[in-house]
């Protein structure tokens, strides 16, 4: 019979299509954003993978993880992922790694640093909102209405929404290629589970959480956002204690993926 530990550990990397990669000193962890999987950090391993151990993984319900392990009782906010998050580190022994956040994933990696701190050295947030509805003194770039309209959307057509939303998220109409990328990866969420991802990350607020992170922190914000106004990657820079802000010169909300170079050099002037 095959022991607890190991049976346990077998699940941990099953369930979140765990991948480790490169035997580099230390570890750098990539978690992909809303809509994506692992794969769209391809770009980042080329440029990491001779220095570091990469870690990458798929959120449940997106990618390659266990579709059996989606609830919505239990996925219903972030702290859930968070607690997935830490699962894994604690099975791979991972300490003082890098951690590397995409949108979704920045605030999950906010909220379990906040917990178990000894897991991260250093921490990047790429196209990350505390907050996305606005709120007195507080720009998120979204009001109750649009939201709402959001969801009605996407619960009606899903594949409709997935084929506009893939092109205004993207903003480079140049090169389709990367707009198809993120559709096929969008596409391929169970509809009810987009839909309800959707709604707890539009409508978190983990602002109270940010003064409490004492990790140094690299804030990736490009010059336009339609998910992620300039505003508030400035407000994240304010907000936590030890973070510096990279304002790149890219449009949309996955420069990793439509500007790698831009986000490559950031990563590379913050890890040395």
């Amino acid at each position: 019979m095959q022991p607890e530990s190991e049976s346990k550990m077998t699940s941990v990397l099953q369930r979140n299509n765990v991948q480790v990669k490169g035997e580099g000193p230390q570890t750098v962890i990539l978690a992909h954003g809303f809509g994506t999987d692992q794969t769209a950090w391809q770009r980042q391993q080329e440029a990491l993978s001779e220095r570091y151990r990469l870690v990458l993984f798929d959120h449940v319900g997106a990618g390659g993880a266990d579709p059996a392990a989606y609830s919505p009782h239990r996925y219903r906010s972030l702290y859930s992922y968070a607690a997935d998050l830490l699962e894994l580190l604690r099975e791979l022994q991972i300490s003082q790694a890098i951690y590397i956040g995409h949108s979704m994933s920045a605030m999950i990696g906010l909220l379990a640093a906040l917990q178990e701190p000894e897991h991260f050295a250093k921490m990047v947030f790429i196209g990350a909102s505390p907050r996305y509805l606005n709120d007195e003194g507080y720009y998120g770039g979204f009001e109750q209405p649009e939201l709402d309209a959001l969801y009605a959307t996407m619960s009606s057509n899903y594949l409709a929404w997935v084929s506009g939303f893939a092109g205004l998220a993207m903003e480079n109409p140049e090169r389709q290629e990367l707009t198809a990328e993120l559709a096929r990866t969008l596409g391929a969420i169970r509809p009810d589970i987009a839909v309800a991802v959707a709604r707890l990350i539009y409508q978190s607020d983990y602002r109270v959480e940010l003064p409490r992170l004492r990790i140094p922190t690299l804030v990736i914000q490009t010059r336009h956002d339609i998910a992620v106004p300039v505003e508030v990657g400035e407000y994240l820079a304010r907000q936590l204690p030890q973070a510096k802000l990279a304002l790149i010169d890219a449009w949309g909300h996955f420069p990793h993926m439509s500007a790698p170079a831009a986000v490559n050099a950031a990563l590379e002037s913050f890890l040395h």
